[in-house]
């Protein structure tokens, strides 16, 4: 039997509330808010934050796979996976695989996973998703979307959370899609989507799941089911009898947006911070055909560090479509930025331990820390005798820092360069983000993030930023 570890999501430090998207285009807007990622975010950094916070600071050595789903991937050509597994500091000996091109890829990602360690194929697999779709602008799915990455960890007979069964079912229709020459996303008329394409299959998966497994509607006590939005939900609820008090999770469409193929596990994270035992939990998604699993809660799962209701309560609004759209790279502001040197694939190769996996290093002779990774001990001065040491799990608190009002974007224009102090003695220098620069201070505690840096080169820059604890 296989099931779930721990799982965990990560809601972007910006939301925007959908009126101001509505009164860009003097037209009406849809109620709440959507999450935004930053303009240093994109769907591979936000999982690896979810997929860091979902391992915690336990042993990663168990980990034997890493399953990356997203429909927004960085690349159409290279494995994010891989690049995922080493800014986690994973052993090397193990599984990556990309899936996409579905909203489902991310629940796929889960059952494959889930039916590779009940096979005995492997120990323990993680699943991380994020995504960062983009609607038309002046579009519902503009105001609808939203950013947001998720991650679970899949083990063995000892999993908290076991895994039932699952029923899918495969269906070929052109409701909402993108071409590889697309940037938005298309979606045809909205009553043959939601007719024909989500109530249709989705009820037919459920009522399958239920049948399969000889349960009523009224023996689940959490259903896990993403939208697209509130109505076709309500609709779905009614299909197959799951309308109990309290019986469908919220889909969390007026807090963060329809996330894509990282819904259904954000849900999951979501619903598993309040799960008791003996609970039933069906989990469920839509794309181009449906996926419908079963779970029981038989234990307590780890819970992590910043759980999704403290990450909703500390956001900050971005009340500027204008900046929305430039995160966006959908305009272009007055260029700025101008003192970038060329990365070179080789030189992030060769220093991936330390550019990637955020690894340090610690004097065997002394117990000096440093960062980056240093040959000779800058106390000791003794030579090739360290250890490496992963400082992305760790906090610090900022020595020293200046905002410095020329080095930033044209429409993020305050960089506030910052000097860490490390919780092992080591010191980090680099950007902040997720902040607001004026409340920047001495001793702050702040955590490690990947973040996206630009794109040159020809490919993607990433490197690690700090953040204030959440």
């Amino acid at each position: 039997m296989a099931g779930i570890i721990s799982a965990a999501a990560h809601i972007p430090y910006l939301k925007m509330e959908r009126k101001v998207i509505g009164g860009a285009w003097e037209r009406g807007s849809l109620p709440g808010c959507r999450s935004v990622a930053g303009s240093d975010e994109d769907s591979l950094t936000m999982a690896a934050e979810a997929a860091a916070a979902c391992l915690g600071q336990g042993d990663r050595a168990g980990v034997e796979g890493v399953f990356f789903a997203s429909t927004t991937a960085p690349y159409r050509e290279k494995q994010s996976a891989s690049l995922l597994a080493t800014v986690l500091d994973l052993p090397v000996e193990l599984q990556t695989v990309d899936l996409g091109n579905s909203l489902r890829a991310g629940l796929s990602a889960l059952r494959l996973a889930l039916d590779s360690v009940a096979s005995g194929a492997a120990g323990q697999l993680l699943v991380a998703s994020g995504e960062q779709r983009l609607g038309y602008p002046r579009s519902d799915q503009e105001q609808l979307f939203g950013d947001a990455g998720a991650a679970v960890l899949v083990g063995g007979d000892d999993a908290p959370l076991a895994y039932l069964g699952g029923f899918r079912v495969s269906d070929e229709i052109t409701d909402v899609w993108r071409t590889d020459q697309d940037r938005y996303v298309r979606t045809w008329e909205g009553r043959f989507v939601s007719g024909e394409g989500y109530l249709a299959v989705m009820t037919k998966a459920i009522k399958g799941l239920l049948a399969k497994t000889g349960l009523q509607p009224g023996d689940i006590d959490r259903a896990l089911i993403p939208a697209p939005e509130a109505r076709s939900l309500q609709d779905l609820l009614k299909k197959t009898g799951l309308t109990g008090d309290g019986q469908a999770a919220d889909p969390l469409l007026d807090q963060v947006g329809f996330c894509g193929a990282a819904q259904p596990l954000l849900m999951l994270a979501a619903a598993l911070e309040q799960a008791s035992v003996g609970q039933k939990v069906l989990l469920a998604a839509y794309g181009d055909g449906a996926e419908a699993l079963l779970f029981e809660v038989r234990g307590p799962l780890a819970k992590p560090a910043s759980d999704l209701a403290r990450q909703l309560a500390n956001r900050r609004a971005l009340n500027s479509y204008a900046r929305f759209l430039s995160f966006r790279d959908t305009v272009e502001p007055l260029p700025g930025e101008p003192f970038r040197l060329v990365p070179s694939a080789t030189v992030t190769w060769r220093e991936r331990d330390s550019l990637l996996r955020c690894q340090g290093s610690r004097c065997q002779v002394c117990g000096t820390a440093a960062y980056p990774i240093q040959r000779i001990c800058d106390h000791c001065r003794s030579q090739d005798q360290f250890e490496a040491v992963r400082l992305s799990g760790m906090t610090g608190e900022v020595f020293t820092f200046s905002r410095d009002n020329l080095a930033g974007r044209p429409d993020d224009p305050v960089a506030v360069q910052t000097v860490v102090q490390m919780e092992n003695g080591a010191r980090f220098y680099g950007l902040m983000t997720d902040c607001d620069p004026a409340q920047v201070e001495l001793g702050l505690p702040v955590r490690l993030t990947l973040r996206r840096f630009h794109d040159l080169g020809g490919f993607h820059n990433y490197f690690w930023k700090c953040r204030p604890v959440r």
